[in-house]
C-alpha cells in the first residue's frame, strides 16, 4: 500500500506546469483529458532536467507544488469527502484548519516521493465523456522498469475557475476514500479537534524531516 500511495506524486507531476500557462489557458477549450496529457508531457522533461528536484531538494519541490499546484486542485472538496459525514459537525474555523492540514499533508507526503522520479512512463488511455460533462476521469498507467504497470485515474470537475481535480484513484485505491478510514478513526478518538491535532502533528514531524519551517495548519491558498 505504501509503494501505491506513494505515486500519488505523480498528479502533482501532471498538473505542475498548468501553473505556469497563461490564465486563459485553465478555461481554455481542449478536454481535460488531452490537457492532463500535453501538461504531463511537458512536465516530466522539466523535472528530468531539474537538478535541484534528482538531487533530492525536497523544500524546491514543495514551493514547485505550492505555487504551480495547488490552485488546480479543489482542496476543500477533498477534505469534505476525506472527513465525510462528520463534516458536518466542524465550525467554519474548524473546517479550515482541516482543509490547510490536509493540504499541507498532501504536499509534504509526496514532494518527497516526487524527487526520486526518474524514468517512469505514462501511457493515456481512453477517456469517454461528452463535451456537456462537467465531471470526468482521465485515466493514466505508469510504465515502471521491472514492476507491473499503476493504474492512475484523476477526478476532475469543471468550475467557473476551471478543471479541478477533487480525488485520485491510484490501483483502484480513492485518496480521499483512503484517508477517510484513518480520520474516522482519529474523530472517534479525539472528535474534530483531535483530528486536527493529529494532522498538525504529523505536518510537523515531516518538517522536522525535512528541515523545513513550522507552520500550525498548511500553505496558504
Amino acid at each position: 500500500m505504501k509503494r501505491i500511495l506513494n505515486l500519488l506524486f505523480l498528479p502533482l507531476l501532471c498538473l505542475t506546469l498548468v501553473g505556469t500557462l497563461p490564465a486563459s489557458a485553465s478555461t481554455d477549450a481542449r478536454a481535460p483529458d488531452v490537457l492532463v496529457r500535453d501538461v504531463t508531457n511537458e512536465v516530466l522533461e522539466i523535472v528530468r532536467a531539474d537538478k535541484a528536484i534528482q538531487s533530492g531538494d525536497t523544500k524546491r519541490v514543495i514551493e514547485l507544488v505550492d505555487a504551480k499546484v495547488l490552485p488546480h486542485f479543489d482542496f476543500r472538496r477533498m477534505t469534505m469527502l476525506a472527513v465525510g459525514r462528520d463534516w458536518r459537525q466542524a465550525s467554519p474555523e474548524q473546517q479550515t484548519r482541516l482543509v490547510d492540514a490536509f493540504r499541507t499533508l498532501l504536499v509534504r507526503t509526496y514532494s518527497n516521493a516526487l524527487t526520486q522520479y526518474r524514468d517512469q512512463r505514462i501511457e493515456f488511455r481512453p477517456s469517454r465523456f461528452g463535451s456537456a460533462d462537467t465531471r470526468v476521469q482521465v485515466r493514466t498507467e505508469v510504465i515502471q522498469a521491472g514492476a507491473q504497470p499503476v493504474g492512475i485515474d484523476y477526478m476532475l470537475e469543471k468550475s467557473e475557475q476551471g478543471w479541478k481535480v477533487f480525488d485520485v484513484i491510484v490501483a483502484g485505491v480513492s485518496l480521499v476514500t483512503n484517508y477517510r478510514s484513518s480520520f474516522g478513526q482519529e474523530i472517534s478518538r479525539g472528535g474534530i479537534d483531535g483530528l486536527i491535532r493529529s494532522l498538525e502533528e504529523r505536518n510537523r514531524s515531516l518538517a522536522d524531516q525535512h528541515g523545513l519551517q513550522h507552520e500550525a495548519g498548511g500553505p496558504s491558498a
